[in-house]
């Protein structure tokens, strides 16, 4: 029996104008533009500056875009499946929003939320509604404001994060392409380390949780970085070994950009050189989950149909996966 696949077929970003580098950063916080690289990696980011927009606008211009480039009708798009953790509101979910900005007018959407490993999930579950028959077009996107997250008098957190959206097209395929394997997981000891403390119903909002910040993001930084550093490794070592890959089959590593000591351990455990991972922390910081979609498409000019890419990420909950996908087209 022929074996049917979700291909990306398509692939989009969108990031704001506004450039927040290092240097300015320094004048809002004690911090410099070496303690951040040599920590981290980043150098700039993408700051969402323009008044009454939010993560939906982003989102729909990634995916208008998109339909562009694939040559595809809004009318003929199925579903669209938005992972972030910064909705425009509690609800209606930020996937209707995108839905009626980008004129996806017969699709129906959610939201889902995994943190930084938001894409993964987002495309594992994308990927079950085009096997399975059901749907012919899927637009998934990883799309998150984290400007609206950070404590900008927080030197900790504040030079870790930037805002963007990236959109890619799901169909199906007989080819042996598309997404070939994948392992993800949870953990809840997480929580403890990385979270937004107010804003649900554990915390509803109050002065109280106002005054106390609790509205922006909390990370242990130690603890995050030492589990982040191991989880990846070994689930990016666990997808190859399974589908019995090596460091000279694999055209490139996808990791989440969250921290480049974190993405250079998880390569040298992989047995990739340099020029083998895909890396824009430098220009983008970690903009949750946007970051993976985002170096695909930086590198679409530089893929090749059949290429092995191992997609990985480490994010709040804890949730981490990693994913095994054949590129489906040569460029374009």
């Amino acid at each position: 029996m022929t074996k049917v696949r979700a291909a990306i077929t398509a692939v989009n970003g969108w990031v704001p104008e506004y450039i927040l580098n290092n240097e300015e950063l320094s004048r809002m916080v004690d911090t410099t533009d070496e303690w951040i690289v040599s920590r981290t990696g980043i150098k700039e980011r993408r700051i969402m500056k323009e008044p009454g927009k939010a993560t939906s606008d982003m989102a729909a211009e990634a995916v208008k875009g998109l339909l562009v480039k694939a040559k595809v009708a809004p009318e003929d798009i199925d579903l669209v499946i938005v992972s972030t953790i910064t909705p425009d509101m509690l609800f209606p979910n930020t996937a209707s929003l995108v839905a009626e900005k980008a004129g996806l007018k017969k699709a129906w959407g959610f939201d889902l939320n995994a943190a930084c490993s938001g894409f993964l999930f987002g495309l594992e579950t994308a990927s079950q509604f085009v096997t399975n028959g059901r749907y012919k077009k899927v637009i998934l996107v990883g799309a998150d404001m984290m400007s609206t997250l950070t404590d900008y008098t927080d030197r900790k957190t504040c030079v870790l994060f930037g805002d963007a959206a990236c959109a890619v097209l799901l169909e199906a395929t007989t080819e042996e392409v598309g997404l070939m394997d994948s392992e993800l997981k949870v953990h809840g000891i997480g929580a403890q380390y990385l979270n937004l403390k107010a804003g649900g119903s554990l915390n509803p909002p109050s002065h109280e949780t106002i005054d106390k910040k609790m509205h922006y993001l909390y990370q242990d930084g130690q603890n995050v970085y030492k589990i982040a550093v191991k989880s990846m490794a070994d689930i990016v070592e666990e997808v190859m070994k399974r589908n019995n890959l090596t460091g000279n089959d694999i055209a490139y590593l996808v990791p989440h950009q969250a921290n480049k000591r974190i993405i250079d351990a998880t390569a040298e455990r992989a047995g990739l050189s340099e020029d083998k991972v895909m890396l824009n922390i430098q220009r983008y910081g970690n903009t949750t989950a946007a970051t993976i979609p985002l170096c695909l498409w930086e590198w679409e000019s530089k893929l090749k149909k059949g290429d092995s890419l191992i997609l990985c990420a480490f994010g709040g909950g804890f949730t981490w996966g990693a994913i095994h996908l054949k590129w489906a087209y040569d460029p374009k």
